[in-house]
């Protein structure tokens, strides 16, 4: 391998990580407005059959993918967390 191949594989690696940035932004905006909408509605922050319906879903789309299902799991319980974090404070007010 010589050293334009390891920059090109780098630079790759470099687009996609800002690519994920951008799409977990966008994707809390979204998930920002349903913890608003569910405070003003009353809702709970946390919806624990949609988040086991989404994490096998995610699960499934990991197998498909050649992707650790355990990985793809502990990665979305992440973003969960913090999501249902950002849904308690909409409901407390912050």
């Amino acid at each position: 391998m010589t050293d334009e191949t390891l920059k090109s594989y780098r630079q790759s690696i470099d687009n996609i990580d800002a690519a994920l940035v951008f799409l977990l932004a966008e994707r809390f905006k979204v998930t920002q407005a349903v913890g608003r909408y569910k405070a003003s509605a009353g809702l709970p922050p946390a919806d624990a059959g949609r988040e086991a319906s989404q994490i096998q879903r995610l699960r499934d789309l990991a197998h498909s993918a050649d992707l650790d299902p355990d990985f793809s799991e502990k990665f979305l319980r992440f973003i969960i967390d913090e999501v249902i974090r950002h849904h308690e404070r909409a409901r407390d007010g912050a």
